[in-house]
C-alpha cells in the first residue's frame, strides 16, 4: 500500500497541511517541524502541500494548488527548497509581521535576536547560547509583530552547515543531509518557547576569525536599521518599503555590533551583557 499521510503544523499565525506521499519526506518533516504541530481541536488550515518522491524515487517533488511544482533531487535540498518556499507563503499570509533573517532566543522574558549574513554564525551562537541558560525561539527566522514588538517562535530543528566546536556536542537524534547538520527541537538542551516574547535586543553578528578576541558595542537607530534592512525578509509588505519597520525595531530595542573572533568569547559577552540588563536598577536608597 502506498505512503500517504498529513502533518498540520502551525507557525507565525499560520496553519499549514502537509500530505505526504512518500515515507522519506514524511520522516524528514517530522525531525525537522515536529514541535511545530498542531496537536488538538480542528486544524488551521492557510496553507497546503503534497509532497510526492521524484523521479525514480530518489528525489522528492513538492505542489500546490495554483502553483507549478518545484523537484529537489536530494534531502538536503528538499529541506532547503521546502523551507524557502514555506517561509514566502507565511510571508504573504502574515504580511502585518515583518520577517528578519535572524535567529531568536529568549532569556528573562525577552527576546533577543542574532542577526547576519550567511556564515557569520548566527545559528552556532544560538546553540551555544543554549547551553548556557537561553531558550530557543527560532534559528534562522525572526517575524515580528510591529504593534507588540514581539517575536513569534519558529521551532523547527536547528540548522547548522557544520559540526560546533568541542564544549557544544551535538545530540545523538541530530540528523544530516546532503547539505546541513539538524537538531530536532525536542532534543535541544532547553524546552523551546511556544509563545510571542517581547523584543527587547538585536545583535548584529560579524566573524572576524583574525581578531584577538569578540567586542560587543552599541550603534546608533539610524545605523541599525540600515543593516536590519539587509536582513529583511518581505520589506516591500510593509509601509515605507519597509523602512518604518526596521526604524520601529531600532528605536525600540537595544542595538549592537557583535564582532564574533571565537564562539566562547562571543558567548561570554553576550551573557554578561544579558545579566546586567535583567539585574534590577539600582533605587536613590542604593545610589
Amino acid at each position: 500500500m502506498r505512503h500517504k499521510k498529513r502533518i498540520f503544523l502551525y507557525a507565525a499565525g499560520c496553519g499549514i497541511e502537509i500530505e505526504c506521499r512518500d515515507e522519506r519526506a514524511w520522516k524528514l518533516l517530522i525531525a525537522n517541524y515536529g514541535l511545530m504541530r498542531q496537536r488538538s481541536g480542528t486544524p488551521q488550515v492557510d496553507l497546503r502541500y503534497v509532497i510526492d518522491g521524484g523521479a525514480g524515487r530518489r528525489g522528492f517533488s513538492v505542489y500546490r494548488s495554483g502553483r507549478a511544482p518545484f523537484v529537489a533531487a536530494d534531502d538536503g535540498e528538499f529541506l532547503f527548497l521546502f523551507e524557502k518556499n514555506l517561509t514566502i507563503e507565511m510571508q504573504r499570509q502574515r504580511s502585518e509581521l515583518y520577517f528578519l533573517h535572524a535567529a531568536a532566543l529568549e532569556y528573562a522574558g525577552q527576546a533577543l535576536l542574532l542577526a547576519g549574513a550567511s556564515g557569520q554564525g548566527k545559528s552556532t551562537t544560538a546553540w551555544a547560547l543554549l547551553h548556557q541558560g537561553y531558550r530557543y525561539l527560532s534559528d534562522e527566522l525572526g517575524p515580528v509583530d510591529l504593534t507588540r514588538m514581539e517575536v513569534h517562535p519558529y521551532p523547527h530543528a536547528l540548522c547548522l552547515k557544520q559540526k560546533p566546536p568541542v564544549g557544544y556536542p551535538l545530540p545523538a537524534p541530530t540528523f544530516r543531509t546532503s547539505r546541513t547538520l539538524h537538531i530536532p527541537a525536542r532534543y535541544l538542551p532547553r524546552p523551546i518557547v511556544s509563545q510571542p516574547t517581547p523584543l527587547a535586543t538585536v545583535i548584529l553578528l560579524e566573524y572576524c576569525p583574525e581578531a584577538k578576541s569578540s567586542a560587543l558595542e552599541p550603534i546608533s537607530t539610524g545605523e541599525a536599521a540600515a543593516r536590519l534592512y539587509t536582513h529583511a525578509l518581505n520589506p516591500l509588505a510593509h509601509a515605507d518599503d519597509g523602512l518604518e519597520g526596521v526604524l520601529a525595531i531600532a528605536r525600540q530595542t537595544r542595538c549592537f555590533r557583535l564582532r564574533s573572533a571565537n564562539l566562547d568569547s562571543t558567548c561570554t559577552l553576550i551573557k554578561e551583557f544579558t545579566a546586567l540588563r535583567t539585574q534590577p536598577e539600582l533605587g536613590p536608597e542604593s545610589s
